[in-house]
């Protein structure tokens, strides 16, 4: 298997650069929650000053008001903290939360708007590990490391500045001990730094092995390649887990280094107190509020310290994050014209997945408009290539696409779309059923959404959800069928109204309870309209206007069925290999016509590729 390329991670400058962007644009709310740090910061000095105070009132046979004073203010002190550290949370949330959401949307904007083929080679766990994972971590940053983190650096500022003012010695010997923090984070950080972005990679590939080996798991199983891709898996999940194994090794060595600056500056500082005080140079209380402000460092400086290692992973989230965010935004097409009709034409198209290896070589084809074409050929012959290109969800290695005699790049947005795309992969998007109708067209009433069921007949089903449209459907919510969830897709195109349909296997599911209905429903929303059918099951064909036949990327035959049975070519072979395959399973339905099922008598059966179906209404079953 060939490595995947990975899509763009951004500069550590770009990306302080876009975050500073979209917080500029929440200025009164970074502002705001600026002053509530800063106001925490101060209270938190209040404690350490009054008991010294309540020191050298004990040591100088002070009066009771000497003591309770300072405790008031000790008390209001807490209260301000409290107040200040709650206002500061949500005040720093409420302005870099929806910056984050402007973010990710940026982010989602650009990956949806880069080329199917970039996206096929990054691979999908690379792009849900920086929307999924990258994001999480960003949001968990925001709510919880920096709130942490602004106040520590708060109380380290406020605090070195009370050592000064109670005695600038005392002040000298507490900075004694910053060499020692500088030479630990000098140690630390370009050793951290790169082992969190192998982390967020390495994340990654796990997050797209896991993706492969769930969504292909038939096919792994078919060509036997179950067991290595299980071996895969576990090496890339355990290459993750090493490298987050030798990460929390080096924060451990770094939280000793931290340690031994704190002993350092608690030792200087006490040392040069009790030479102060021997001289009388300062009082017990002074030094007492000077050696507690130093302890009341630790906590601060220690998550500073701590949350580097936070931090560096947030970092190195956020510049994946970024580096999708910061991608060229799609740049309308010069020279744009509107379509004059609805025609389709491929000129010489050609495309190549590797190298020069050709999927579809020199292709030529004219769709009229509402005329509705079959491809059909055997596996490999190219067919979907063709309508991957011709849908506009790969950019071909040659040739030209045009919609209306102007190329697919450079038709003018308008109102309608201009090519829609079904295949047998439809997703159904976590919301209600409404919401995944009106992707295509916001704007639609409900009268309009019942016709577009009514049409593809879901409106039966659709009236029996609990809440009609508002049912929820999609993960965690009501589930629908494969075959309602194509009925859903074609009931979206017919909302669309796209210029030209390309229908690649969108029927699929014809062996199962809802063959007739979506044939039905595929019947009602190609008529008149310009299509393009991928067929993988010549049935498919037989009712199209024409046939393209495609023998290793190039076309072959074109002409209607009965021309090219009667040719006895390429296509005349595939019809009669696929009535061979079908002819005991259709002689078997000749036999049991009239049988009993279940206790039921069938009048009549039909047969898809490899079983039968009863006609009656009442029977459902193969």
């Amino acid at each position: 298997m060939t490595s995947p390329q990975l899509l763009p991670i951004a500069s550590s400058r770009d990306a302080l650069r876009l975050t500073g962007a979209v917080l500029g644009r929440r200025r009164a709310a970074m502002l705001a929650a600026a002053a509530a740090f800063a106001v925490n910061g101060a209270a938190g000095l209040v404690a350490p000053w009054m008991l010294g105070r309540i020191v050298d009132a004990v040591d100088g046979g002070g009066t009771p008001r000497d003591v309770v004073v300072p405790a008031l203010w000790i008390l209001a002190a807490a209260v301000v903290v409290a107040a200040a550290t709650t206002l500061s949370i949500g005040l720093l949330a409420r302005g870099a939360e929806p910056a984050l959401a402007e973010l990710r949307e940026q982010a989602l904007d650009r990956a949806v708007g880069l080329d199917a083929a970039r996206l096929e080679a990054a691979g999908s766990g690379d792009l849900l590990s920086r929307v999924g994972d990258d994001v999480r971590l960003i949001a968990e940053s925001i709510t919880e490391v920096v709130p942490l983190m602004v106040n520590s650096v708060v109380a380290i500022a406020f605090t070195a500045a009370g050592l000064f003012v109670i005695d600038w010695r005392l002040g000298l010997a507490g900075l004694g001990a910053v060499p020692f923090y500088v030479l630990g984070l000098r140690w630390y950080l370009p050793r951290s730094g790169p082992s969190y972005r192998r982390e967020r990679e390495a994340n990654g590939q796990r997050a797209e092995d896991l993706l492969t080996g769930v969504h292909g798991s038939r096919t792994l199983r078919a060509f036997g390649l179950a067991r290595a891709h299980q071996e895969r898996v576990a090496e890339s999940s355990w290459r993750s887990a090493q490298i987050s194994i030798d990460v929390f090794a080096l924060l451990t060595r770094f939280t000793a280094r931290g340690n031994r600056a704190e002993l350092i500056g608690l030792l200087l500082i006490l040392v040069t107190g009790f030479v102060l005080v021997r001289d009388d140079a300062v009082s017990v209380g002074a030094v007492t509020a000077a050696a507690l402000l130093f302890h009341r460092l630790f906590n601060p400086i220690g998550a500073v310290l701590f949350l580097f290692d936070e931090v560096q992973s947030a970092g190195a989230s956020l510049t994946r994050l970024a580096g999708l965010a910061l991608l060229p935004a799609p740049v309308p097409p010069h020279g744009a014209q509107p379509p004059t009709d609805t025609g389709l034409s491929v000129r010489a198209l050609s495309h190549a997945y590797v190298g020069d290896h050709l999927a579809v070589s020199d292709v030529d084809l004219d769709v009229a408009p509402g005329e509705r074409v079959a491809v059909v050929g055997a596996s490999g012959a190219g067919k979907t290539t063709l309508g991957a290109a011709v849908a506009g969800l790969l950019d071909p290695t040659g040739g030209d696409v045009l919609v209306g005699g102007v190329p697919l790049r450079r038709v003018a947005p308008s109102g309608r779309s201009v090519v829609a795309l079904v295949s047998q992969d439809v997703h159904v998007f976590a919301g209600s059923l409404r919401d995944n109708l009106t992707l295509g067209a916001p704007d639609a009433g409900d009268a309009e959404l019942d016709l577009a069921l009514t049409s593809v007949g879901a409106r039966g089903w659709v009236e029996l959800l609990p809440d009609g449209l508002d049912t929820r459907v999609g993960d965690g919510a009501t589930t629908v069928t494969p075959a309602q969830a194509q009925q859903l897709a074609l009931a979206r195109v017919l909302l669309l109204d796209p210029r030209v349909l390309v229908l690649d296997e969108a029927t699929a599911e014809a062996g199962s309870a809802g063959a007739r209905d979506l044939d039905r429903a595929a019947a009602v929303v190609t008529a008149g309209r310009t299509t393009l059918t991928i067929a993988h099951r010549l049935t498919q064909a037989r009712d199209a206007n024409r046939i393209v036949v495609m023998d290793h990327g190039r076309i072959v035959e074109i002409g209607t069925h009965d021309e090219l049975v009667a040719a006895g070519a390429t296509y005349a072979a595939l019809w009669a290999a696929w009535s061979t395959d079908r002819a005991p399973v259709r002689r078997r339905a000749a036999a049991m016509r009239g049988s009993d099922i279940g206790g039921v008598r069938c009048p009549a059966w039909t047969t898809s590729q490899t079983s039968l179906r009863c006609r009656d209404d009442r029977m459902s079953g193969d």
